[in-house]
């Protein structure tokens, strides 16, 4: 039972990993695609390993794959805002259908610029 829950979840992990592939694909900006692509990890890539903790059980692999979990967790998310903010900052354009733009508001307001 319990290896027919961890495959279950690994399957899941797949399943959102090759959307989040599509997304790097189909989507019109480096931005758009950044989003994309801290979904396929976070959702994706964390299934996978927890469904390999769940077929490990409490063992070293067990514990590796937690591990692997909680750093991927804690560095994606915030890979994600330094690359992003790095290339607004290098002056990679928004995707002409792009609305918003939240940090150029937030610069004017506080009068830093860029």
């Amino acid at each position: 039972m319990r290896e027919t829950i961890g495959i279950l979840f690994m399957f899941a992990g797949v399943v959102f990993d090759a959307i989040g592939c599509v997304g790097l694909v189909r989507l019109p900006d480096l931005y758009n695609r950044l989003q994309a692509s801290l979904k396929c990890v976070a959702m994706g890539t964390s299934m996978i390993l927890f469904g390999t903790m769940i077929i490990a059980g409490f063992s070293a692999v067990g514990a590796k794959a937690f591990l692997c979990l909680i750093f991927i967790l804690i560095i994606s998310p915030t890979t994600e805002h330094a690359l992003a903010r790095a290339s607004y900052i290098a002056g990679v354009k928004l995707w002409e259908g792009s609305i918003i733009d939240r940090l150029k508001q937030d610069s004017q307001n506080n009068g830093t610029g860029k």
